[in-house]
């Protein structure tokens, strides 16, 4: 089975993805599996409130499996501070509702992990679309942290950094990418010198540590 832990591509196995809304929360399918979340590009400050209301409402259901995408990012163009804020809004109903963390970061490091210690959080954290090097990878890690990689795995800079990551800590996903599942489990497997039936039962086993589901 090949798990695909991040989409917004709903052409796929159902059971075997983690298919991303944020927004109309309240459409979801019970035949998905979802994470949900207020990514940092979409917050509007006139209705941002009303639309956590709402996902909160809709992540009791136990098809949710995570919060997020979540985060900081430096490059868009909402506030940094309300950035801030709405992203611990949502580690601290993650918290409260008990399920894991999946986050977005664009040069925000540093800042997300303040925003984490300021959560207490205690759930388990992907930062998810992995793209930076081997430092931050480790800082990450060395929190407790996971690291799910998708296209970026086709640049030669990251085969590098995938490499060296322990695979007890590795998610693969598509993202938005025209990249199947498939391909990103082939083209990580051969970075790893290791086969996909291999790899598979690795990340089968670490997101029955992290989503608590079995996928079937």
């Amino acid at each position: 089975m090949l798990i695909d832990i991040h989409t917004h591509k709903t052409n796929q196995n159902e059971s075997k993805c983690i298919l991303n809304l944020h927004a109309n929360f309240e459409k979801m399918s019970s035949l998905n599996y979802y994470s949900m979340g207020i990514h940092p590009w979409y917050i509007d400050a006139s209705n941002v409130q009303d639309e956590l209301s709402k996902m909160k409402i809709a992540s009791h259901q136990k098809n949710v499996l995570a919060i997020g995408e979540c985060g900081l990012d430096r490059i868009c163009e909402t506030p940094f501070k309300l950035q801030e804020s709405i992203f611990l809004a949502q580690l601290l109903w993650a918290n409260e509702i008990a399920k894991p963390i999946i986050v977005h970061c664009v040069r925000a490091f540093r800042e997300a992990m303040v925003v984490f210690k300021m959560s207490n959080n205690i759930m388990p954290v992907v930062f998810h679309g992995f793209n930076n090097n081997i430092s931050i990878a480790n800082d990450l890690l060395s929190a407790g942290f996971y690291l799910s990689f998708g296209k970026a795995l086709f640049n030669p800079a990251m085969e590098s950094v995938f490499s060296k990551i322990p695979s007890d800590k590795i998610f693969l996903e598509t993202d938005d990418a025209d990249y199947s599942i498939e391909d990103m489990y082939k083209k990580a497997a051969q970075i790893k010198n290791t086969s996909i039936e291999q790899l598979s039962l690795q990340i089968m086993q670490n997101s029955k540590t992290v989503f608590k589901t079995n996928f079937n």
